[in-house]
């Protein structure tokens, strides 16, 4: 077992109050295993993946719960211990490569500058060692690339020195936060399998945030389904795809256009908008939303059970 979540929550101090914004979140992720966190924006993805990073510092965040890699509790970590970690053993690909680079410096530059924060090799070893990374991520003429600004370079070879900068010390565990989001397709399937290819070669374990349900089917061995704050589903990527369980993944994969039959005149979408962290519903968050609605799920959170395949729903469809 690489990583270990247990009843985390985060909430944040506010003019208005307290507001929790993650809530009771359990997960696990093993040796060499793509685990997919698919959700809404403001879902809480990113909040999750940034608390297992130890990268939320802000003095009026208050986490609680436990964050154990390979059995070494992160939460409460002093930051210069996590800095020895961040990198070293636990990388991240950002959202957006234009603002994860500094646009003053090369590309070559930054990701020698990871290698010697880690590594201990002389500045020389380490610039011949990005450019290699930068091969491996498939970036043409690599030896001239380490000398371009990011500016230089298009958004999919970007992310692809992103990559390879995370990629610096061979991390057991990878978090890519909506890796390909501004990417075109052709550009965005290369970059999935890029991830898959690197997995395979180093053994590393993945986290992977997306919004698209498509991306999940292709890349990830488990799929994890948050909704304000919560997980709503969690399960095997066949089992989630054959038989969701949770209203709001079946709203989710509806909303996907199909690939045979009839072409639909409209795309379904989900009814309304995700609720607003600062007036939750004391009952079942999804609820004003979900065209199965009962008045018993106004009354209380549903809990996420299931054994492997969970879903925190009352529905008899969800159980």
């Amino acid at each position: 077992m690489i990583l270990q979540v247990r009843d985390l929550a985060i909430s944040f101090r506010t003019e208005r109050g307290i507001v929790r914004v993650l809530d009771g979140v359990n997960f696990d992720v093993d040796q060499g295993e793509l685990l997919g966190i698919v959700g809404e924006s403001g879902s809480g993805k990113t909040v999750t993946v940034l608390a297992v990073m130890g990268l939320i510092t802000d003095p009026n965040a208050i986490i609680e719960g436990s964050i154990k890699y390979k059995g070494l509790e992160l939460v409460g970590m002093k930051q210069r211990e996590m800095r020895h970690l961040r990198g070293s053993q636990i990388a991240m690909i950002f959202q957006d490569p234009m603002t994860a680079l500094t646009p003053v410096y090369t590309i070559g530059w930054q990701i020698a500058e990871q290698i010697l924060t880690h590594q201990k090799v002389s500045r020389k070893q380490a610039w011949f060692q990005a450019i290699d990374l930068l091969e491996e991520v498939g970036i043409p003429k690599p030896s001239e690339a380490v000398h371009r600004y990011p500016h230089q370079l298009s958004g999919g070879m970007r992310q692809r020195a992103v990559i390879a900068m995370a990629l610096t010390c061979n991390p057991t565990l990878l978090v890519a936060d909506e890796p390909t989001t501004a990417l075109d397709v052709t550009v965005q399937a290369q970059i999935l399998d890029l991830l898959r290819n690197l997995q395979n070669k180093h053994g590393s374990s993945i986290i992977f945030i997306t919004h698209d349900l498509g991306v999940m089917a292709e890349l990830a061995d488990r799929v994890m389904v948050m909704y304000a704050g919560r997980i709503v589903e969690r399960a095997d990527k066949t089992a989630l795809f054959a038989d969701p369980r949770h209203p709001y993944t079946l709203a989710l994969l509806d909303s996907i256009p199909p690939l045979d039959g009839p072409r639909p005149d409209r795309l379904r979408s989900i009814a309304g908008s995700p609720p607003s962290l600062l007036i939750l519903p004391k009952g079942c968050a999804f609820a004003p939303r979900c065209p199965q609605r009962l008045s018993i799920c106004d009354d209380a959170k549903p809990p996420l059970i299931g054994g492997a395949h969970a879903a925190a729903c009352i529905l008899p469809s969800a159980q």
